[in-house]
């Protein structure tokens, strides 16, 4: 090791999803949204002006923030917004999470929030999930120093009602919890209906999934005006401008299109309850999903061999070699022509 060697931050990185390049090829494997976004945000980017990207954007990304606030009937200093919902997230955690307490989430989630932990020196606990990946309040009564957990959860897909929420809440009233609902306009009611009732509450969103834009990378936070100012302090003294122009305006589009984005999640879910029923009819089991994926596993063939068998006919699917989850598959639903094909060559591959 090289002197100056000794001083790097030494971390363990998140591992994304894989990124395949071409045309020809089937990507069901980072739960991205099949359709275009809505038409507004192309009609945007198309009237955009280059000359106007020589000047800052705005810091406070007023333009989205006031649209979200005004979208669900908040206030816009309830409102945070960032680069996609890890920035959103990484934010949060090192706002609200500076307690020698563990921070508790569970063992089988979103995998990011480990390495965040480790990355600003958290301690954390990880709660086991019950054997059907369930979450059990139960197991976030004990003194800790916040919470935080997908819901619907990922990469099982399973949804913890609001009652139980309201439950963990009602048992963590001394620290943060954490909502992260990439996943909820999928299925399942949203946290964000708590928000008059708990202050230590926020909830987590993005554009990501259900909004098609993944690309263009925003997330945004619901909370109280507290908790959202904290993050603001924070944000500005680590970088002021963390949302580019561009994003700003075409967040700002798609969220005036409501209509298209109901609809568009309406047409994924309808594909979903398809695809359990095909999927069952191959001899998978999988927990109910509320999200855009489904969680499987082959009653006899292991889930290995069908994600590489998969992965040679281009079609790809998210394979986790973890503890507990090393059976299962992540499938993303796609278009029903992409579910078509997925399904034409599983039938043939399992007989």
């Amino acid at each position: 090791m090289r002197p100056w060697e000794r001083y790097f931050r030494g971390v363990v990185p998140y591992v994304p999803g894989e990124q395949p390049r071409g045309s020809r090829l089937i990507k069901l494997n980072t739960n991205e949204n099949p359709y275009p976004p809505a038409p507004g945000v192309a009609a945007a980017l198309k009237g955009m002006n280059a000359e106007d990207f020589r000047k800052y954007p705005d810091p406070a990304a007023s333009g989205l923030v006031n649209v979200l606030a005004d979208y669900y009937g908040l206030e816009p200093e309830q409102v945070f917004v960032g680069v996609g919902s890890d920035d959103v997230l990484a934010m949060a955690f090192l706002t609200f999470f500076n307690s020698p307490k563990p921070v508790f989430f569970p063992d089988v989630t979103y995998s990011f929030y480990p390495v965040w932990a480790e990355l600003f020196g958290i301690p954390y606990e990880t709660q086991a999930l019950k054997d059907d990946f369930t979450i059990n309040p139960r197991d976030y009564d004990r003194e800790n120093g916040g919470v935080v957990f997908p819901n619907p959860n990922a990469p099982t897909g399973c949804l913890l009602p609001l009652e139980q929420i309201e439950d963990i809440l009602d048992h963590n009233q001394d620290v943060v919890v954490i909502v992260d609902e990439a996943y909820i306009d999928f299925g399942g009611v949203s946290a964000r209906g708590l928000l008059d009732r708990y202050e230590n509450l926020l909830v987590v969103q993005t554009f990501s999934k259900s909004r098609s834009m993944a690309g263009v990378r925003i997330g945004y936070a619901l909370g109280a005006k507290a908790l959202i100012k904290a993050m603001s302090d924070v944000k500005y003294s680590y970088n002021s401008y963390t949302m580019n122009m561009p994003s700003i305006l075409l967040g700002v589009e798609a969220v005036k299109d409501d209509a298209y984005f109901r609809k568009t999640a309406e047409k994924i879910v309808g594909t979903r309850e398809r695809a359990k029923a095909r999927f069952a009819k191959l001899g998978f089991e999988f927990p109910d999903s509320c999200a855009n994926f489904l969680f499987v596993r082959h009653r006899k063939v292991p889930a290995r061999q069908i994600y590489e068998a998969l992965r040679e006919r281009s079609i790809y699917v998210r394979y986790f070699d973890k503890p507990r989850i090393s059976d299962y598959l992540r499938i993303t639903i796609g278009t029903d022509d992409e579910m078509e094909a997925l399904f034409s060559f599983l039938e043939s591959y399992l007989k």
